[in-house]
């Protein structure tokens, strides 16, 4: 494994943030009940993940400065908050999936935050298997790190030749395949994902919206880790990164699902993002991209697609 700035007690100590922030997201789902989320709480969630994410920082750069210098504080302090607007960034594609998704199975506003919520701690979960993985083969063999670049570069083009096209449902084979082997209801049972009746078990769309989230997270994750892994290596801030923008996904979706089409160009900005990214890995032994110029040409790439969709507004479809 590839040797990182932490220690036991950093990973134990950040477990136990992320089960507790976790079981504070379920228990405030639990409180709330069925209900749809305002924009304004929406915005609180966001501004509240964000400043978790902000203060972590923080207390990373007070501990590197301490206990490995000013210089190595600034350089892993800079490449988790690159690691978290690369990460935070590529989880707004995720909206615009599930977005599809909740208006393709008619999902009710009330139930899409239990579907959500089991999104994030699938996510989670399936991502510190991977980041782990990653770290143990490149650590094994580094030549992979050229392999992850080849890989962006290819999905960062090819998001831009079909960044118009929407994604065809009926052509998903695992939804297909729920609709030949289960027993799906005709509508939705509350936040159920399943029940039993005359000695049938049946399944809700509830649940094979959950299962669509699911298999998006695994698509997803195959882009974002291989994008973070080009800006370092180190399995902490791999981790921390990942995590901090996956927690806040569910807030964002509520925050950002009314204004999709405002940012009808983001998705070409995330491309171009995934192409740098890519160049800057496959480039590493002739000139290595320093940490502060990759966060602000994502910066700035993210700023501009941001701005571009604001005053260009979309086509108009007929």
């Amino acid at each position: 494994m590839i040797e990182g700035i932490a220690t036991w007690w950093m990973w134990a100590a950040f477990a136990v943030f992320v089960v507790v922030a976790i079981v504070v997201d379920l228990v405030a789902l639990e409180r709330q009940g069925a209900h749809s989320v305002t924009a304004r709480e929406a915005l609180s969630w966001s501004l509240l993940w964000i400043a978790l994410a902000l203060a972590f920082a923080g207390l990373l750069w007070l501990w590197l400065d301490h206990s490995a210098g000013r210089a190595m504080a600034n350089l892993k302090t800079t490449e988790f908050l690159t690691g978290y607007v690369i990460e935070k960034s590529l989880s707004v594609d995720n909206i615009f999936v599930f977005l599809m998704l909740f208006t393709a199975f008619a999902v009710p506003a009330e139930q899409q935050k239990k579907a959500l919520i089991i999104g994030v701690v699938g996510a989670i979960l399936l991502r510190a298997i991977m980041i782990l993985i990653g770290a143990w083969l490149i650590s094994r063999f580094h030549w992979i790190l050229y392999l992850f670049g080849v890989f962006l570069l290819f999905t960062g083009v090819k998001m831009l030749i079909v960044a118009e096209s929407d994604p065809d449902l009926e052509k998903n084979p695992l939804l297909r395949w729920m609709r030949g082997h289960l027993a799906i209801t005709s509508d939705f049972r509350g936040d159920r994902l399943w029940l039993t009746e005359n000695g049938t078990r049946w399944f809700t769309p509830l649940f094979v919206v959950v299962m669509l989230i699911g298999v998006t997270d695994v698509i997803f994750a195959v882009d974002s880790i291989p994008a973070i892994f080009a800006i370092t290596t180190d399995p902490f801030i791999v981790m921390t990164s990942n995590i901090f923008a996956v927690l806040g996904l569910r807030a964002l979706y509520f925050l950002l699902a009314d204004m999709a089409d405002r940012f009808h160009l983001l998705k070409y900005g995330l491309a171009v993002v995934l192409i740098f990214i890519g160049i800057k890995m496959l480039i590493v032994e002739w000139y290595k991209i320093p940490v502060f110029l990759a966060l602000g040409v994502v910066g700035a790439v993210l700023a501009l697609s941001i701005g571009l969709s604001m005053l260009l507004p979309p086509k108009e479809e007929h």
